[in-house]
């Protein structure tokens, strides 16, 4: 079985056919989905398709993009729920900066102060994160690292196959891998993925985005965990059913044994 670790069913682009997506998934072997949360608006939506199905959990947190709706009271309506396993996905995103030396500024102060604020509150909770980094490698670690986020750990939302992050495998987080892995143009993470502690990998797909080969260009979904799964196989040199049961074991350890139910 594989886990989909990072999924946004919530997204209005399942809304026609999400039953049809998930058996799709489920007849291939994915047994749990985890929405991450991004929006505040979709958190609702996201707690509603836990409920309705028993193989999808859902997370509470506010992506860097959208950290102008970040109400930490908003979320702890949702934290206490049975399907609520973890705090993201949060973090920093320098990728789309203002223009000019202090809108940037503040822009930087303002994504490092969401993001300690979740941490704090992945702390209070006991939920793991999940945690993401886009162009910021060395203020996210150092933000992880002083606010001992290692305390709960998490994982590292489609890792971006920057070396330095290696090391945080030792403060118990681990390395979300999608389709990314697939592209041509992987080179690098390519490279870096033996070095990554087996114990410390998870699937994922962040669908709708990141299609993995030969489905580019068009909506990702749960199934194409397994094109994930096959490509790292390929380049781990194992059996594809060793892949999906350390992937699946990992996920377990981090979310909780509740997701392989």
């Amino acid at each position: 079985m594989i886990i989909d670790t990072h999924i946004h069913l919530d997204s209005e682009r399942y809304n026609e056919d999400l039953d049809e997506v998930l058996n799709r998934a489920r007849e291939a072997g994915v047994k749990g989905f985890i929405i991450p949360g991004a929006e505040p608006s979709t958190l609702k939506r996201a707690q509603e398709l836990a409920h309705k199905y028993n193989d999808v959990f859902f997370s509470i947190g506010v992506h860097p993009y959208d950290m102008k709706d970040y109400d930490e009271t908003y979320l702890e309506r949702f934290a206490y729920d049975d399907k609520c396993v973890a705090v993201g996905e949060c973090g920093l995103d320098y990728f789309r900066l203002p223009e000019g030396e202090a809108e940037i500024a503040i822009e930087k102060e303002t994504q490092a102060r969401v993001f300690r604020s979740q941490i704090s509150l992945a702390k209070r909770l006991k939920k793991p994160l999940i945690i993401h980094i886009r162009d910021a490698s060395d203020d996210a670690k150092r933000i992880i690292l002083e606010e001992n986020a290692g305390e709960v750990g998490g994982v590292l939302h489609c890792y971006n196959a920057d070396h330095q992050l290696l090391s945080l495998a030792n403060e118990n987080f681990y390395f979300g891998i999608g389709g990314v892995l697939t592209f041509k143009n992987a080179r690098k993470l390519v490279e870096v993925l033996p070095r990554i502690p087996q114990d410390k990998l998870l699937i994922e797909t962040d669908g709708p985005y990141l299609t993995p080969h030969p489905h580019r260009g068009q909506r990702n979904e749960p199934l194409y965990t397994t094109l994930v799964a096959d490509k790292m196989a390929e380049l781990l040199n194992k059996e594809r059913s060793e892949i999906d049961d350390l992937s699946t074991l990992n996920a377990l350890k981090l979310f909780g044994a509740q997701l392989g139910a």
